[in-house]
This record gives C-alpha cells, sequence and structure tokens, in this order.
C-alpha cells in the first residue's frame, strides 16, 4: 500500500468561541440582526454558493480516507471500504472528510452555527423524546463543531442529487427533490426569524403529529410501509436488544457472538486483557454518570454492567471503536444496553479550528444536545484507555430506542420531496437553535435566488463525488485499499 501524501491546509474559517458563564454578551434588535445578514448577502452573493470547481491541488481523496484510517482498528477498515463501494451514495455517506476539505474552498457568508458536519440524508430519523413521543430530528453528530451553516445545507442538498442518481431518478426529478430542501431550509429560517426564542427551541417535529400530513405527501401504498417501520421501531428498545443480542450463560446473560459485526471482549483479547477491560468498566462507569444530570445518574446506578462488546456500525464510522454495555436492573429482563462509541477530532476541525471542550466525546454530546429538539436522556461521555495503553474519548448513547432510518430504497421522486421537506425544516431549526436566525434569514430572503445557486451546486458536486468514487473504485482494483464486501 502506498504511503499517503500530506494533506494540505485548506484557508481556516473563524469559529465562534464557545462563551464562559460569566463572558459578557451584546443583544442586538431584530433590525440589526437582519441588517447584518443583508450585508452579508452584498460581500458574498447568493449566487456564488452555485459553483464547484476542483483546484489543481485538490487532494487525492483515497489518500484522505488512508489518512482516517490510520487511527482506526485495522481489521475493520477493509469493511468500511466495502460498505462505500456499494455505490456513489454510500461513498459519499463515508465521505465526510473529503467534502469538508471541498467545502472550505467555497464562499461562506461568515455567519457561524453549530454544525451537524455530516448532514447527509440518511443521519436523519426519528426516535424516542424522554416523554415517550416519536420526533423526527438529526441523529448523527459524530463531526459536530461550529462553523458555517451553508457547509451543513450543501451537504445535506448534495445527499438528495446523489441519491436521486442511485435511484435512477429524471434531472428534474433529482432538482425536485434538492429545490425541496434547500426551500424548506429557507422557509423554515424566515419563519424562525419571527418566532420567540423559546419558541424557537421547543419545535419539533412530532411524527404522530404529523403523520396524517406524512402520508397524505407520499401516497396511501407508502404510507402503509411507513405505518409498519414505524410500529417495528417502537419495538427497538433495551429489551429488545437484550434479546437479539445477548443469551443467558451459566446463569448470566452474555454478548452473542457475530464476527465480525459483534463480537464479545472475551473473544477479541486474551484472558488477561479482557479481565483487565472488565475490571475497569466500575471506573469508566463513575466517569459516565458524573457526565450525566443528576436525576439520570440516580437511574443509570441503579443497574450494573454484566457483558461487554464490539458492534460494527454505520459507514463512514466504521473501525472507530464502538463498544455494547449490557446492563440489567431488578432482575434479568430489566435491561439497559448503551452504546459506548468512539469520538475522534472533528472532519471539520482541521478547517475551522479545535473543539472549545476538553474531550472529543464532550463535544459531540454538547453538540447533539444544541442542535437537537430533544436528546437521550443517557447521553455522556468518558475517556478510556485500551489495551494498547493509547487513550481514547467516548460517548455513550441508549443502543436502540425507538431509532429508525427512512427507507431511502423504497423511495419514489414524490416521497423523496417529502421527506426533502422535512429535512430541510429540520436543519433550519437546528441552526437556529445556536445561530443568528434572523441574520442568516435575511440573507437568505424571501425569493429562490439561493435554492437555484445550491441546485446548481449539487448537480455539480455529485458528479465530483461519482469521480472520487471512480478513484475510490481503482485504488480497490489496483489492491491499494482492501476490502471486505457484504458485511
Amino acid at each position: 500500500m502506498s504511503k499517503p501524501k500530506a494533506t494540505p491546509r485548506p484557508r481556516v474559517v473563524a469559529q465562534t468561541p464557545r462563551r464562559s458563564a460569566a463572558a459578557e454578551i451584546t443583544h442586538l434588535s431584530p433590525a440589526e440582526h437582519g441588517a447584518r445578514g443583508k450585508s452579508a448577502r452584498a460581500e458574498v452573493p447568493r449566487a456564488s454558493h452555485g459553483a464547484w470547481i476542483a483546484s489543481a491541488d485538490r487532494p487525492n481523496p483515497v489518500d484522505l480516507l488512508e489518512e482516517q484510517s490510520a487511527s482506526r482498528v485495522p481489521e475493520l477498515v477493509p469493511i468500511r471500504y466495502g460498505r462505500m463501494l456499494v455505490s456513489p451514495f454510500t461513498f459519499y455517506r463515508g465521505g465526510a472528510y473529503i467534502m469538508a476539505s471541498d467545502l472550505a474552498h467555497t464562499p461562506t457568508s461568515g455567519l457561524t452555527v453549530q454544525l451537524c458536519g455530516d448532514a447527509h440524508l440518511s443521519n436523519f430519523g426519528v426516535f424516542a423524546s424522554p416523554e415517550r413521543r416519536m420526533v423526527f430530528d438529526i441523529n448523527d453528530f459524530d463531526e459536530t463543531l461550529p462553523g458555517p451553516w451553508e457547509w451543513d445545507v450543501k451537504r445535506l442538498a448534495a445527499s438528495f442529487e446523489i441519491a436521486g442518481r442511485d435511484k435512477k431518478f429524471s434531472e428534474s426529478q433529482r432538482r425536485g427533490a434538492v429545490l425541496s430542501v434547500v426551500g424548506a431550509y429557507r422557509e423554515a429560517m424566515s419563519g424562525f426569524a419571527e418566532m420567540h426564542e423559546v419558541e424557537v427551541w421547543n419545535s419539533h417535529i412530532d411524527v404522530e403529529e404529523q403523520l396524517k400530513d406524512i402520508e397524505k405527501a407520499i401516497g396511501s401504498k407508502r404510507s402503509k410501509i411507513l405505518e409498519r417501520d414505524l410500529a417495528k421501531a417502537r419495538t427497538k428498545d433495551s429489551t429488545r436488544a437484550l434479546q437479539r443480542l445477548t443469551h443467558v450463560v451459566d446463569g448470566e446473560r452474555k454478548i452473542i457472538s457475530s464476527p465480525p459485526s459483534v463480537v464479545p471482549v472475551s473473544e477479541l483479547y486474551s484472558e488477561e486483557e479482557a479481565e483487565k477491560l472488565t475490571a475497569s468498566i466500575g471506573r469508566l462507569l463513575r466517569q459516565y454518570r458524573a457526565s450525566l444530570q443528576n436525576d439520570r445518574r440516580v437511574l443509570v446506578e441503579r443497574f450494573r454492567p454484566v457483558d461487554l462488546g464490539r458492534k460494527v456500525v454505520g459507514v463512514g464510522s466504521v473501525g472507530t471503536r464502538s463498544w455494547i454495555l449490557v446492563m440489567l436492573g431488578r432482575d434479568d429482563q430489566d435491561s439497559l444496553v448503551l452504546q459506548v462509541k468512539q469520538a475522534e477530532a472533528s472532519v471539520l476541525e482541521a478547517f475551522v479550528g479545535a473543539s472549545p471542550f476538553k474531550t472529543h466525546g464532550q463535544r459531540v454530546v454538547e453538540g447533539q444536545r444544541l442542535m437537537q429538539s430533544s436528546s437521550d436522556i443517557f447521553l455522556g461521555w468518558i475517556t478510556m484507555t485500551g489495551v494498547d495503553g493509547v487513550k481514547r474519548d467516548y460517548y455513550v448513547r441508549q443502543l436502540w430506542d425507538w431509532k429508525a432510518s427512512a427507507d431511502i430504497e423504497g423511495m419514489t421522486p414524490k416521497g423523496l420531496r417529502a421527506y426533502a421537506q422535512m429535512c430541510g425544516w429540520t436543519l433550519a431549526r437546528a441552526h437556529a437553535r445556536s445561530g443568528d436566525r434572523i441574520a442568516i434569514a435575511a440573507y437568505l430572503g424571501a425569493g429562490k435566488a439561493f435554492d437555484v445557486a445550491i441546485a446548481n451546486f449539487s448537480a455539480v458536486y455529485a458528479d465530483q463525488n461519482e469521480a472520487d468514487y471512480a478513484t475510490f473504485k481503482a485504488a480497490v482494483g489496483e489492491g491499494r485499499l482492501q476490502v471486505l464486501t457484504g458485511l
């Protein structure tokens, strides 16, 4: 395997610093916020966002992927590549670092928000709120950092163009979906600009309340499939995880071995190493509980750990260390199954600056809490030293909690447009919580100039993604990258 080239550092975009609790805060009037947005529009016209031309010194996408893989579990990296190899769309899902490098060279208004950092359409979905209502929101924050709001919009919009190509939709159908997602973002931001602060904070999509509107938008046939999928999602909780992922051995719950997807810690390491890691769980749980609110800390204290295993998840995340921790409460059926997922530096860090938080686990958790309308009550973080002696950051959440993603494979053009509107509204709400929503709304304006520009960008960038995918496939064919498919 050839050695990756050094990645050039693009221009750095100023990042909004995290204020201390005692910092003085300046409050502008709505008119002053609006003037800020209009001034940004004069300096960076909305039409300027429509262009994409790769620079002569643009990094080779394979070099960037290999750079990421250097810190990952070596035997899992071929699985990541195998999942990315399926199509240009799955390649795009795993290529957040590639696009971040490209976005660093695109125009920005200078208005910053808390970014998701990987806002493609498969990183939205449904899950349970603490009140046990089914909500729709962004569900992946591994790359979250403050940065230009346009970056999330462009990554999301391009994902609809690329998914539409994967589905063999026509050019007009794909463009319709992209215009829908950007138009929904623009219109929602305009609405949020008129709202009171707490009203913005409490805004969310309650799937159960809006189910009739969603069904009307996607048609009766897809509605029945949606209702089936939502019913299935409601069964995905810790009890279901306990049944699917564990069995009883000598009176104790143990994780079922299903390599490479799920492997108990006892099979990953030597007996001595496994015992050492298992012995550290108590200390790690104390650290985790300290990151929770007090009431949730009391709840977690009622559970005891019984087994630990590694679980392969996602596409772009494959190769990072992800654990499942099985815990029991009052009896063998009272379970809490946690996912302990490694948090590395965000792919945005080289382009917007380092996180203000002490650990990347805290970075992910704080970003998620800021962007989501309702976050997992078990969301927390730890730092753990592995059996190799390397200290790594992790965030912790429930493994399953009514979680479900959209069925992109089964979507019609009409369904894709309806889904685009939900995603665009949701991203605007997430950005409105942390950014200057009035200024962003003023920058976007009431017309469709920005919508058209992003639709143009998405089509051109989808071409770039296909070229990068071809480069990736060639690297696999030449033997530079080793892949495992079907996993």
